[in-house]
């Protein structure tokens, strides 16, 4: 029970010292970074869900499709790939709506409908990549204007200055660009993992397609 109560205040004390930084860096440019923050978790989190799809049982699904070709059930096969989610099938699904005409038509097919597929994978990671830009300049604006602040309040003060007077606009200044900083390395962070992934995806595209078309042209 004691342990329970440390804990509990400690997560208390860690929220009232971000909600003191909160209230020192400014209300409004501490919202427009934490706004930034809160959208790019929200789509990074969108893509990890969408590439997880995507990797799914991959070669389970040659698998399903290989057995049905081999015994003559091209309809069967197609079925697997409508019943499956993810980009790897739509693009195999392309290849066999084409398999009739011949290796060639399936490959146009696959190749035409992946670069399709790629773009709906890379979807969001533009806004990403802007929160990861947006942030850290939100954070350095309201530096300037702490600083901005402190330096008018040294002008109306005449000679006299006192520390504390300055306090609060470099206190201003010192949060909103640590926030920023923070903020933009996490999305950078979250953006090249996303790339990484979507790279391999892609690689495991390319590579079933391959197996896929070889797979046509054996011998029934």
């Amino acid at each position: 029970t004691t342990a329970t109560t440390e804990d509990t205040t400690e997560e208390a004390t860690g929220f009232q010292v971000i909600k003191e930084k909160f209230i020192e860096g400014g209300w409004s440019f501490m919202s427009l970074v934490l706004v930034c923050l809160i959208l790019g978790l929200a789509f990074c989190i969108e893509r990890i869900i969408t590439l997880n799809i995507a990797t799914t049982n991959t070669d389970k699904l040659l698998g399903a499709i290989d057995e049905n070709l081999k015994s003559g059930d091209v309809e069967g096969a197609k079925e697997v790939c409508r019943s499956t989610q993810g980009p790897t099938a739509s693009v195999l699904y392309e290849g066999l709506k084409n398999a009739s005409d011949g290796p060639e038509a399936v490959e146009k097919a696959i190749v035409s409908y992946g670069s399709v597929q790629m773009g709906l994978l890379e979807k969001g990671l533009v806004w990403i990549s802007l929160f990861i830009a947006i942030a850290p300049m939100l954070g350095f604006m309201g530096t300037v204007i702490g600083m901005m602040a402190a330096f008018h309040e040294m002008n109306t003060s005449g000679n006299s200055v006192e520390l504390n007077q300055l306090a609060g606009g470099i206190m201003q200044a010192m949060v909103t660009t640590a926030a920023g900083l923070v903020i933009g390395i996490v999305a950078y962070l979250g953006y090249n993992i996303l790339v990484g992934r979507i790279d391999k995806v892609a690689y495991k595209m390319d590579e079933l397609s391959v197996r896929f078309i070889d797979m046509l042209q054996e011998p029934a």
